[in-house]
């Protein structure tokens, strides 16, 4: 085969520290807009991004050479940095320590972005810990409770 083809595709989840709501509707777009950016710039590409005023779902197709924790990093150094610049409520901006990082189907594309795309619905009925539990369940991962919080 002359040509290596991939795609790996990947929805990432992680809130602000505390659960802060700190991710408002003034700065959400351009938010998710240089999350894109910093994706495009790993050679990867963001097909989705939405959440609430505490935490983010993303789904991204990962490009072949892209190590998805490097690029967790990159996305939550840079735009932690970024927010911080745009005003100063925002000063205390950061994210939690930790992500989840759960792969994908081509066939669940179209699911995980309706589900991505209405977040703030969702969350009038569960909050964002009872999500990440049940999204842990799905995806069978262990976990200690103590080491998911921050």
């Amino acid at each position: 085969m002359p040509h290596s083809l991939f795609k790996v595709l990947i929805h990432i989840v992680f809130s602000t520290k505390n659960r802060a709501d700190l991710i408002t509707s003034d700065i959400e777009d351009s938010l998710y807009a240089y999350i894109g950016g910093i994706i495009k710039n790993n050679n990867s590409k963001l097909i989705a991004a939405g959440g609430t005023a505490n935490h983010i779902h993303l789904l991204v197709s990962i490009g072949k050479k892209t190590d998805v924790p490097d690029l967790i990093g990159d996305i939550k150094r840079d735009s932690s940095s970024w927010v911080k610049k745009q005003d100063t409520k925002f000063a205390n901006f950061y994210w939690q320590k930790g992500y989840g990082a759960f792969s994908i189907g081509q066939s669940q594309v179209l699911m995980v972005v309706n589900y991505i795309k209405k977040q703030k619905e969702h969350h009038h009925k569960q909050s964002f810990e009872e999500e990440f539990r049940a999204l842990l369940k799905k995806y069978e991962l262990e976990y200690d409770e103590k080491y998911v919080w921050d």
